[in-house]
């Protein structure tokens, strides 16, 4: 997946979530997406969590936050 298309999937709206990155569509963050992940959801968890979502939309969240990290490309 390259920028273009990760970017495709997420949005920042300052009226929804306090202007937090979300999934596009959704009130999902891409912290929300991290924090699942930290306590140990699996990425079929998530999905059947939350069934609006798609697998490239959770590879998305992690292709963004990677991308803010300092020295990220």
């Amino acid at each position: 997946m390259n920028k273009k298309d990760y970017l495709e999937h997420i949005e920042v709206n300052p009226v929804k979530r306090f202007g937090k990155p979300c999934i596009k569509g959704t009130r999902i963050t891409v912290t929300d997406i991290l924090e699942m992940l930290a306590h140990g959801m699996s990425q079929a968890e998530i999905l059947d969590e939350h069934p609006n979502l798609q697998a490239e939309q959770i590879k998305a969240a992690l292709i963004y936050a990677a991308n803010q990290l300092p020295g990220a490309a």
